[in-house]
C-alpha cells in the first residue's frame, strides 16, 4: 500500500475527507495527493502522522517497522551516520544541489529522508531475501 493509500484509509476510518485533512493541517489543496508520486517533506509526513497518532513508518510502509529488529535499527543508524559523515566531510567536494552548497537545514532534511528510505529498503530486502522457512 502506498503512503497516499495509507493516509486515505486513515481518513476513511476517521470519517474525514483528504481535503479536510489538508485544510486542518494547513496544507495547500492537493498536497496530500502529491504523495502518489512520493513528493513531500519529512515535516509534512510527521504532521500527518501526529494528526493520526501513528508513526511516519506506518504512513510510509503500512506498518510500524515492527519487522525491524534492534540490530536492523543499529545497522541503519550506522549506515546513516557513515553517509552523513562523508557528505559533511566534503572529501569529494562540498555537497551541493544545482551548484549551491547544502545548508545545515537542508542536510538535516536530507538525513531524515534518507533514514526513511533506508528503513523502507531494509524491510523490502528482508521480505525479498528471507527464505520462506524463516518467515513467520
Amino acid at each position: 500500500m502506498s503512503t497516499y493509500e495509507t493516509i486515505k484509509t486513515l481518513c476513511k476510518e476517521r470519517g474525514i475527507a483528504v481535503t479536510a485533512l489538508e485544510k486542518e493541517l494547513g496544507f495547500g489543496r492537493g498536497s496530500i495527493g502529491k504523495l502518489r508520486n512520493s513528493q513531500t517533506s519529512a515535516e509534512r509526513l510527521q504532521k500527518i502522522a501526529d494528526y493520526f497518532n501513528v508513526t511516519v513508518d506506518y504512513l510510509v510502509n503500512g506498518s510500524d517497522a515492527s519487522s525491524l529488529t534492534p540490530k536492523d535499527n543499529r545497522d541503519i543508524a550506522k549506515d546513516l551516520d557513515n553517509i552523513m559523515e562523508k557528505l559533511t566531510a566534503g572529501e569529494d567536494g562540498p555537497a551541493s544541489y544545482n551548484g549551491e552548497e547544502l545548508s545545515p537545514d537542508a542536510a538535516e532534511l536530507f538525513r531524515d529522508e534518507l533514514e526513511i528510505a533506508l528503513k523502507r529498503l531494509k524491510i523490502i530486502n528482508k521480505e525479498k531475501y528471507t527464505p520462506k522457512k524463516y518467515k513467520k
